[in-house]
């Protein structure tokens, strides 16, 4: 810390804050001191390439190459995913995969190139090693995809973990999407995106990078092709990508170019190629089948910072119920804890909790409790008492524990990569549940530590357990929250086996789904942040979390009417959908926006109420393929390029198209539709596709269509199901899925398959199974035919 610190520290003190503000200025000073004796100096380096290619040993689904100052492993997966690492790398240990990983393709062939290269070849894909290095991945009719060109490591001649850096080229018309929750997505320009999860410490807008939840994770999308990247390593790096540049035809294409670089840790990808659906199937099949929530968390959830009692949470629900909008979840914030110390609560103001737990319960609403990782370092706080009991703190590496600043005040944080650890915490979610809350909502957990200065973390030198393997903070960081994530998931299906746990985080790497969805954290009220809403979840849907959703309205403002409408909106056919703001920037309860706004909002609430039956369907069916409910528009046509740079739209499953009004004063909006006929829900006017349209999009609603043919499960007026049915365009034929929640449990529901068939002037919808055809089960209604 030098003077210019100490006066910046000043202001910090004399915010009005002044105690927090002196702890802070206490905790960075700590912070800096405990990396300066603990972070090993890297002094001079050696910069390293592979060398000249050696021999190669073939083996199951590839083989290993040699290089005079290097060695790769290639191996090509039954599901077709590549993998390959360098330096003797293998897949494991790992923390995105699930299990051991796949076995390999016995039907992959390692054989000689040209030049003196090497290839793979599989059924899906080719993978060519030049005799210095370079690794291209091709289509099995040749057409090369990506292009990564000889890496490079700087050592430490005093030993410790080599930084590298790895630059690649695809196709000059190729486009990125990807790494995590980006608020400027969800297509990436040129630019450099930073792998280090982190909270900004403030409200954030779309040229905020990086964010909380960042993942080595690109989509890469291109006319010859689309293929998934994943750099394996859980260290601090930088992606710098380039868009490519078409010649006009003259053949002197610019190539798109993609440069990783790392602070430390294996050299290591898994790449796979085909279609998206393809792409997002096989990276749950790496990484583990998202965790389906409960069927009552796909409705409406409603939480702000500083409800203050109990009674302020009964006001609230009351408002709802009088103005007839439906509520399915209240979060309860940090406030509602004892003097902000996790797993407590204030007994002055909120006095019987486990009783208004019970009493919403029966009215279909459940409670949600924040939990945040920072526990109290207080002799006497049982979380504290517990934890040092079974060492489960994070240490220094001269074996102190590791002190920081959080909510509570000075805090210590579990070591969540340790497996003991783990089970201690999710153990700790017996109290929650004995208050009654139904659901978790991870923060604070990249994690955060308040800092007057610098980055608001743990020392970078602090120790971790990673499994066994020993190691600091630089490289457990990033997979703090994911650790996390296991703890509660883990805890909560042994504490309480017959639901299905509902947790989402703040925070996190790739594989979290399998454990919990994301919310964006604390976006910035305003149309940037409207906008930046959509790119998040858009973004993290492609890295296989398929269930997110912001805060409606921004999180640190007053949000205009109009503004808190379309955010409302738009928030309605996201997967998460939840109010939230803390106290000081305006409440978001709908009818506080007057009377207008208010019917609007009602208008959308309860469509999402009558949609709930299909993202049930498709909450299931990303369990069991991957895909996202939230899609590009691209998803199923990634060879066009006017869908493939359209960011203010999205396909909700593979049926709606939703297209929000995301800048004010807007009464109409341009629509990119893909290929085929769509209806305005609305009007049910019958658009075609390829086109773009202009259409009405009133304060009342945004612009909503369906596809011809889809056969859509909702909720029908008496509370049933039922199926509503576009019809086919002349000549053609449609379908949907369905699949039928039985409650929260873990009932593994079938999916039920409906094929719509034009018929003249009806249309007739028949449910397929295996022993032929039947009528459906439930009513009927067809739209789009008049």
């Amino acid at each position: 810390m030098d003077g210019r610190d100490l006066v910046r520290s000043v202001s910090v003190v004399g915010s009005g804050r002044a105690v927090r503000g002196l702890r802070t200025v206490r905790a960075a000073w700590r912070r800096r001191r405990i990396d300066a004796a603990g972070l090993p100096q890297r002094g001079t380096e050696r910069a390293r390439v592979p060398g000249q290619m050696q021999g190669v040993e073939p083996g199951p689904g590839g083989g290993l190459i040699r290089f005079s100052r290097s060695e790769l492993r290639i191996t090509v997966a039954v599901n077709g995913a590549v993998f390959w690492g360098w330096d003797g790398a293998g897949p494991q240990p790992s923390y995105a995969l699930v299990g051991s990983g796949p076995e390999p393709d016995p039907r992959a062939v390692l054989e000689p190139d040209k030049d003196g290269g090497w290839r793979v070849v599989a059924e899906r894909v080719t993978v060519v090693v030049s005799r210095h290095g370079a690794v291209e991945v091709c289509t099995p009719g040749g057409v090369t995809l990506r292009r990564d060109l000889p890496p490079r490591w700087w050592e430490p001649v005093g030993g410790g973990s080599a930084r590298w850096l790895q630059r690649s080229e695809v196709a000059a018309d190729a486009r990125f999407f990807g790494l995590g929750g980006r608020a400027s997505g969800p297509l990436l320009r040129d630019g450099t995106y930073r792998l280090w999860n982190t909270d900004p410490g403030r409200a954030f807008g779309p040229g905020d990078d990086p964010l909380h939840l960042t993942m080595p994770v690109q989509l890469v999308v291109a006319d010859a092709g689309t293929h998934l990247v994943f750099h394996d390593t859980t260290w601090d790096g930088t992606v710098v990508l380039r868009e490519g540049e078409e010649g006009a035809g003259s053949g002197h294409d610019r190539a798109g170019r993609c440069e990783v670089r790392m602070d430390g840790g294996p050299l290591r990808c898994w790449v796979v190629v085909g279609t998206p659906a393809r792409l997002l199937h096989t990276w749950a099949s790496l990484t583990g089948a998202p965790a389906a929530p409960p069927a009552w968390a796909l409705g409406h959830h409603h939480a702000r910072r500083g409800f203050g009692s109990e009674q302020e949470v009964r006001r609230i629900i009351a408002g709802y119920q009088e103005h007839g909008l439906p509520l399915d979840a209240v979060h309860l914030d940090i406030d509602h804890y004892d003097d902000h110390q996790v797993f407590t609560v204030d007994q002055e103001r909120f006095v019987k909790l486990p009783v208004l737990a019970e009493e919403l319960r029966r009215d279909g609403i459940r409670l949600v409790s924040i939990v945040d990782p920072a526990v109290k370092a207080a002799p006497g706080n049982a979380v504290y008492d517990s934890g040092s009991d079974v060492d489960a703190f994070v240490r220094d590496a001269a074996g102190r524990t590791v002190r920081g600043e959080g909510w509570a005040g000075e805090s210590v944080f579990p070591d969540f990569t340790h497996a003991r650890v783990r089970e201690w915490w999710g153990g700790l979610y017996e109290e929650r549940l004995g208050q009654g809350f139904a659901g978790f909502w991870h923060a604070m957990n990249e994690p955060t530590s308040f800092n007057a200065f610098g980055e608001r973390t743990l020392p970078r030198s602090s120790r971790h357990a990673l499994e066994g393997r020993g190691g600091d903070h630089r490289e457990a960081h990033n997979v703090y929250a994911l650790c996390m994530a296991q703890a509660g998931y883990e805890g909560l299906r042994e504490l309480s086996p017959q639901e299905r746990p509902f947790l989402f985080s703040r925070s996190g790497w790739a594989g979290m789904q399998r454990y919990a969805g994301a919310w964006s954290g604390d976006v910035a009220t305003g149309w940037p942040g409207l906008r930046a809403s959509l790119s998040l979840v858009l973004g993290l849907g492609l890295c296989g979390v398929p269930y997110s959703g912001p805060d409606v309205g921004g999180f640190d403002g007053s949000p205009s009417p109009e503004l808190f409408l379309r955010w409302f909106q738009l928030g309605a056919y996201l997967p998460l959908f939840r109010t939230h703001a803390r106290s000081r920037a305006g409440r978001r309860e709908p009818w506080e926006f007057g009377a207008e706004v208010l019917g609007h909002a009602r208008v959308a609430l309860l469509e999402r109420r009558r949609l709930l039956p299909y993202f049930v369907t498709l909450a299931h069916l990303a369990r069991r393929t991957g895909a996202p409910y939230v899609r590009p528009l691209w998803w199923g046509a990634p060879e066009d390029r006017a869908l493939r740079d359209c960011a203010d739209a999205f396909l909700l499953g593979d049926s709606l198209l939703v297209a929000p009004v995301l800048a004010p004063g807007a009464g109409r909006r341009a629509v990119q539709l893909p290929r085929g006929r769509w209806y305005d829900t609305v009007t049910e006017e019958a658009h075609e596709g390829p086109a773009r349209v202009l259409v009405d999009a009133p304060l009342s609603r945004i612009p909503v269509f369906a596809r011809a043919g889809a056969v859509v499960p909702v909720r029908g007026a008496g509370g049933g199901l039922e199926l509503e049915v576009w019809a086919p365009a002349p000549g053609r034929t449609g379908g949907g899925l369905v699949v039928p929640d039985a409650g929260d449990g873990w009932d593994d529901p079938e999916i039920e398959r409906y094929v719509a068939r034009r018929q003249g002037p009806r249309v007739v919808v028949t449910r397929e199974r295996g022993d032929g055809t039947s009528e459906p089960p439930c009513p009927v209604r067809v739209r789009g035919l008049g």
